[in-house]
């Protein structure tokens, strides 16, 4: 498949799946039925996947791209399906996923391509849910998915899924990932982890409390994530996002950022991309039916 970049050029046959940070990540306890409750900030960042949708009559469900997922791990696929089940729909869907987000980053890959499915399924579809609706779907694949669906910048709790709109600064982020497969499910099943965290408010993040739960025990069971943020640290505050292995910083102007990024040991992916707001997700929906470019 040819590569393509849906957050730069106009190229509206394919839908973006932006990538997210995590700017704090606390842990505040367990449910019964294993998921941890949290509280987190989400953010956008104008990078990430593309997707592309060839709708069929036949209905069958398919994937392909430059790097194929399996099957059965495939959230786009599971996304189209749970759709296609719960409206009763016949029509089918050929997903081109052009995959640029690194897998067990903590970027929100995943979810963002899932949430991005259903999205714009339901309008190629038409099959007319609202936001909520789709929200409650997205629950059903994973507690970062409706996040995604949702479009704006938020304060997380719960697993994820209560959700409140918050206004962050449009900083330049720079985003560093080592050569290391983090596990969500290691990292939330290991008996280290802190799940008692005391509950903050917005204003406590807002003021400059930003710890992730996970990131000390990432550290110690990752040493190559620790030594991406001993060395980012050396120019801003260098912290872990979701549960790793991307690590971030955050700076007021591309250009520090680009300084820092271009003196970076080269075994390490990254890049550098803006926060925003709004979901790039959304944005493109209005350039779609506008016919304008993003």
């Amino acid at each position: 498949m040819n590569q393509v970049n849906c957050f730069s050029r106009n190229d509206l046959s394919y839908w973006p799946a932006p990538a997210k940070l995590n700017l704090m990540l606390r842990i505040v306890g367990r449910r019964e039925d294993g998921y941890h409750l949290l509280q987190t900030v989400f953010q956008f960042l104008n990078y990430g996947d593309c997707l592309g949708f060839v709708i069929n009559d036949h209905g069958q469900i398919s994937q392909k791209g430059a790097n194929v997922i399996p099957t059965d791990k495939d959230l786009t696929i599971k996304a189209a399906s749970l759709l296609q089940q719960s409206a009763g729909i016949t029509k089918g869907v050929n997903i081109l996923l052009d995959k640029r987000i690194p897998i067990g980053a903590g970027l929100g890959g995943g979810s963002s391509d899932a949430a991005t499915t259903l999205w714009v399924l339901n309008q190629l579809w038409n099959v007319g849910l609202s936001t909520p609706q789709l929200m409650a779907l997205a629950l059903q694949l994973g507690a970062d998915v409706p996040i995604f669906i949702y479009g704006q910048s938020a304060w997380a709790e719960g697993v994820g899924e209560k959700l409140t709109p918050i206004a962050l600064e449009p900083l330049w982020f720079l985003v560093l990932v080592p050569p290391v497969f983090v596990s969500t499910k290691k990292i939330f099943s290991h008996s280290d982890l802190t799940r008692d965290s005391s509950l903050i408010k917005i204003a406590d993040f807002l003021e400059g409390e930003t710890t992730n739960d996970c990131q000390s025990l990432v550290c110690q069971l990752y040493p190559q994530v620790k030594q991406v943020i001993d060395w980012l640290s050396q120019y801003t505050t260098a912290r872990l996002t979701g549960t790793g292995g991307a690590v971030f910083g955050a700076f007021k102007e591309k250009l520090d950022a680009e300084k820092v990024f271009n003196q970076r040991p080269k075994q390490w992916q990254g890049f550098i991309a803006q926060g925003y707001n709004q979901s790039p997700l959304h944005y493109w929906g209005v350039a779609k039916r506008q016919g304008t470019g993003f």
